[in-house]
């Protein structure tokens, strides 16, 4: 079995996850660590439980998502790995964290480490994620999918009983009603979703209850 540990980060209250199984390496999901009281939650719970971080994953390239990146490069040298269609939307976080909130970014941004693709396969310990592309909310959104756990980290795809915007310059209504029949066909209805912002949830619950997974 794995262990997941959500840490609640920045002002959009992003969920960061620390996914670690018995060999005690870990993946990073989505360290969007804004205040550095959240890196050093992020790197208190890692040294309290002893872990090996060995990847850091990005469901996509918003800046909510990616504030601790430069982080975890200067303490693990992590590079975050993302959807090749994201990795321009990543590279300019901090002209976005400028021109969005007035945020000035001055730590130097790390480089963008292995670009994704639709069914690649991510491994750390005993476990592994295949990635499941998820165009709608940005052009490069994608699930991380671990099918020995039942468990799939959405990002901003799919919430409990909502989806993330597609309003955005980068985001299509049209993708993300794609995305979301996938979503409903390829994973089990028991599985446990983790999202990117807000409570757990099953496909189960979202196919019955969610107004936009409702056929």
């Amino acid at each position: 079995m794995f262990k997941v540990q959500c840490i609640e980060c920045n002002p959009l209250q992003e969920n960061c996850y620390v996914v670690s199984d018995e060999s005690h390496e870990c993946v990073i999901i989505d360290c969007g660590a804004y205040y550095d009281e959240e890196c050093e939650a992020i790197a208190q719970y890692i040294s309290t439980n002893e872990l090996t971080p060995v990847h850091l994953l990005a469901t996509h390239g918003h800046l909510d998502h990616n504030f601790g990146n430069a982080y975890i490069y200067r303490t693990y040298g992590l590079k975050a790995e993302i959807c090749a269609e994201d990795e321009e939307l990543l590279a300019k976080l901090p002209q976005h964290a400028q021109q969005l909130f007035g945020m000035d970014i001055t730590d130097e941004q790390p480089p963008i480490g292995r670009l994704l693709q639709d069914g690649d396969t991510i491994t750390f310990g005993t476990h592994q994620f295949e990635v499941i592309r998820t165009p709608g909310h940005s052009h490069g959104s994608a699930l991380f999918y671990c099918e020995a756990e039942k468990t799939v980290f959405t990002g901003d795809t799919l919430f409990r009983m909502s989806i993330g915007r597609t309003d955005f310059p980068e985001g299509s209504w049209k993708e993300m009603e794609q995305s979301l029949h996938n979503i409903v066909a390829r994973l089990p209805k028991e599985a446990v979703v983790l999202p990117g912002h807000g409570p757990q949830t099953t496909i189960a619950d979202e196919v019955k209850y969610n107004p936009y997974l409702r056929s």
